[in-house]
């Protein structure tokens, strides 16, 4: 679940996020209806993981987190996992980037975290976007997890400079915003494919073992009220099947082990 903050006036640098800003300055429909899910559709998710005993991740935009207190609260309150995400959806890693620029981003962001009390060991970039420095400077900063690749269907470990790094496969084509938005499929395929990703990697885990199935739950997209019913398939789904465990990112990570075979 990515919480996250669009500027009406993003950069653009080096591109713009998914989700940022799409009208002149300044795009208020669009930054509204972003904030809606921050305010509403993130505490239909969070009652629909409660109503399937279910625990996730919960990814966070460091400039969001002295405005969300309460939301805060009632996440960690339920078990789910808090990461980090980045300082905000304008702050995007990439090739060209200049080393410093992001090495401050990475230590702004948990510097922030640490003043709200927190000490995340997931990490997600802006936009899942990476320098070819990130991996080194995200386990500097003390992350040990990562989700910003999905190279395999169970965690890979790679080595960095300061240690270990689990990289957690994250599903890109089993995201909510690009499956229902970009694509424009309807909350029944939505559910349907997450599903029979669900059969099929249950069927080869009895013969080949444990597999990562992740998706993402975008506040401003799941969590309107027209799609509550699909996304409340999608869990009971998942709670239903005793095959299943049902993870933060972490705890995947440290599950699977170092070796994530």
């Amino acid at each position: 679940m990515p919480l996250e903050f669009f500027p009406l006036n993003p950069s653009g640098k080096p591109f713009k996020h998914p989700g940022a800003m799409v009208t002149p300055y300044p795009d208020l429909r669009h930054f509204t209806t972003r904030d809606y899910g921050n305010r509403v559709g993130v505490y239909r998710i969070l009652d629909g993981l409660a109503r399937h005993g279910l625990t996730a991740t919960f990814a966070i935009n460091a400039v969001l987190l002295d405005r969300v207190g309460p939301l805060l609260g009632e996440i960690a309150s339920a078990g789910h996992e808090i990461a980090a995400h980045g300082l905000s959806t304008d702050a995007i890693a990439w090739g060209g980037i200049n080393p410093q620029q992001e090495q401050a981003n990475i230590a702004a962001t948990r510097q922030m975290f640490a003043a709200a009390g927190l000490n995340p060991r997931t990490w997600l970039s802006p936009a899942r976007s990476q320098s070819f420095a990130t991996p080194d400077l995200i386990r500097q900063a003390g992350f040990d997890v990562c989700l910003d690749w999905e190279a395999d269907s169970v965690p890979v470990p790679i080595r960095t400079e300061h240690g270990g790094l689990s990289c957690v496969p994250l599903m890109n084509e089993l995201d909510d915003r690009k499956l229902l938005i970009d694509q424009r499929q309807s909350e029944t395929d939505w559910a349907t494919q997450i599903a029979e990703a669900r059969r099929l990697m249950v069927a080869e885990g009895a013969a080949s073992g444990a597999q990562v199935l992740s998706f993402t739950l975008t506040p401003y997209v799941t969590g309107l009220p027209f799609r509550i019913a699909a996304m409340d398939k999608v869990l009971g789904g998942l709670a239903d099947d005793p095959a299943v465990l049902v993870a933060g990112a972490a705890r995947v990570a440290d599950l699977f082990g170092d070796d994530c075979g």
